[in-house]
């Protein structure tokens, strides 16, 4: 497909819309799908036949707000309706001639939606994922057109520095230096993977925008292909989201037969082909040295860097390594500049972020907020805060980060100002806690989670998480002293500096992180043991 074809094909898409008077858009993303979505879409169907000026049904990803799912929203009215059971359908089409049906409405105007800044999120919950012709009615692969046909690319690499952008899967890595690196790299073939290995406990961000979006991801890995000069690509996502693997497959093979995908890319000499790669289920896997030795038919197991896979990766040769949210910023940069993209955020951390925002808070969902933004205004305003109780807490940033207390709620979310904290931005998970959580039952949680998902390759790790584990349940059962708490810090710290990878390297933040803000928690559970010992001491040195 020619820049000209491009253009034909998506004036025709849009033409094909505009056909319907109406559109209901019924969220079909694997959250509403597991609460009847599917069932409301055909419902929709029945109860939208034979509408005056035709009333176009369609199954888009995820609309947001998680917590009022299944929600539909009707179109060109804007109207937004939640918790939408298919015996509704009926009267949900009958709002298409002003009537009210106030029982399921939703203010699309309030914080949740009005706060948000949509960059990747933008097609999402709007276009159908399984029809490439809605992602070109909304100006698909137009930045792939406009980089083959009028950038070279080293100006693409360009665009991307000058964006700011950082790498969204938790490193924060830059994204235009780490495409420089990989351009310049010497050996080919050259090789572009997109790590959609999510698997922090509460994150759903790159799982949403696979399934809403997936031609934005792909259009993403192209363009970077083309700026670094590689030839072939993966993307690596874990084989336990379904829909995504589904909604991937179809893009694929859709972008392929209209000639994004393969060789002579939109009638140029570039060429360009794409595979899927599905993980098992193993949480080391998002390391990228693990992941890259999964694709080669490995054990996903880390390896020591240096080499790094922008000099040495696949099969030895330059690997460009970004997460599915990185990508989906890539063609938005490339259609409008990169100075367009550095004026949102803060001067050190550009751009938007994704958030699953998940845990006590009243409005659940996905979420996507200028950088910079305080973690206050993300839960109280665009969350709705705590349903019944207080706050005490927001974790960010997975497994590999840490608890912030509710005092420290005016913090902007940008990697510096959580690292300092000691926690982190990680892929974008944040899970918020009330005063009935207990945060040393928090920490022995996500500890339980890293030594069952470490790899076992190094000791500090293999060996660490578990002594962890034990004494955080031996705090827990009042069995704990004083000197329990200091080996907890001491072995912290050897974890952290001794471990190979990420995983082990950060297993210990959120044991950190409470100990540092809720220290209190821990010493209270501490009295048994203390006690337990005084009256023993006598009996041994009498012993």
């Amino acid at each position: 497909m020619t820049p000209e074809e491009l253009h034909e094909a998506a004036e025709k898409a849009r033409a094909e819309a505009r056909r319907f008077r109406h559109t209901i858009r019924v969220c079909t993303a694997a959250g509403c799908s597991s609460t009847g979505g599917l069932a409301v879409e055909q419902a929709m169907r029945d109860a939208s036949k034979g509408v005056e000026g035709g009333c176009r049904i369609v199954g888009v990803g995820c609309q947001g707000l998680c917590a009022a799912g299944p929600s539909v929203r009707v179109d060109p009215s804007g109207s937004l309706f939640g918790g939408v059971r298919p015996d509704d359908a009926a009267k949900i089409v009958s709002t298409l001639d002003g009537s009210a049906f106030p029982e399921r409405a939703i203010d699309p105007n309030q914080p949740f939606f009005a706060k948000q800044k949509r960059i990747v999120l933008k097609n999402c919950g709007v276009i159908d994922p399984d029809r490439l012709e809605d992602y070109l009615a909304v100006g698909g692969y137009g930045a792939l057109a406009k980089a083959l046909s009028e950038l070279t690319p080293a100006e693409v690499i360009d665009e991307m520095t000058k964006s700011g952008l950082r790498g969204r899967g938790g490193a924060g890595y830059p994204t235009g230096l780490k495409w420089t690196t990989v351009s310049k790299a010497r050996g080919e073939p050259k090789y572009v993977v997109c790590n959609a290995d999510e698997g922090d406990p509460g994150a759903f961000m790159d799982r949403s925008v696979l399934e809403g979006d997936p031609h934005r991801v792909l259009e993403g890995i192209i363009l970077a292909a083309y700026a670094v000069g590689a030839s072939h690509g993966y993307i690596y996502v874990r084989v336990e989201y379904p829909l995504a693997v589904e909604r991937l497959t179809r893009a694929i093979k859709a972008a392929r037969r209209a000639g994004f995908l393969g060789q002579y890319i939109c009638g140029t000499k570039f060429s360009f082909q794409l595979e899927l790669r599905l993980g098992a289920g193993a949480y080391v896997c998002g390391e990228e040295t693990a992941l890259m030795a999964s694709i080669e038919g490995g054990r996903g197991t880390p390896q020591p860097r240096p080499p790094y896979p922008a000099e040495s990766g696949l099969w030895g040769s330059p690997t460009l390594i970004n997460n599915v949210e990185t990508f989906a910023n890539v063609a938005p940069i490339v259609e409008h500049g990169g100075e367009w993209f550095a004026r949102v955020g803060t001067s050190s951390s550009k751009g938007t972020k994704v958030f699953a925002l998940a845990g006590r808070v009243r409005n659940t969902g996905l979420i996507e907020v200028p950088m910079g933004m305080s973690l206050a205004e993300i839960i109280h305003d665009i969350g709705g805060g705590v349903p019944d109780g207080k706050l005490k807490a927001v974790q960010t940033g997975g497994p590999s980060g840490g608890c912030i207390p509710a005092s420290k709620l005016d913090t902007p979310v940008d990697y510096e100002s959580l690292r300092e904290l000691g926690s982190i931005m990680g892929s974008g998970g944040m899970i918020v806690m009330d005063e009935s959580s207990s945060m040393v039952e928090v920490a022995r949680y996500f500890m339980d989670f890293s030594r069952t998902e470490s790899c076992g390759k190094c000791v500090p790790c293999r060996v660490g998480t578990v002594q962890l584990h034990d004494m955080l349940q031996r705090i827990l059962r009042g069995e704990g002293t004083s000197s329990t708490l200091e080996a907890l810090e001491r072995l912290c710290d050897v974890v952290q500096t001794g471990s190979l990878c990420g995983l082990g390297q950060s297993a210990p933040n959120p044991v950190l992180s409470t100990l540092r803000f809720f220290r209190s928690e821990y010493e209270a559970l501490l009295t048994r043991g203390e006690t337990a010992e005084a009256s023993a001491a006598p009996e041994v040195a009498h012993g």
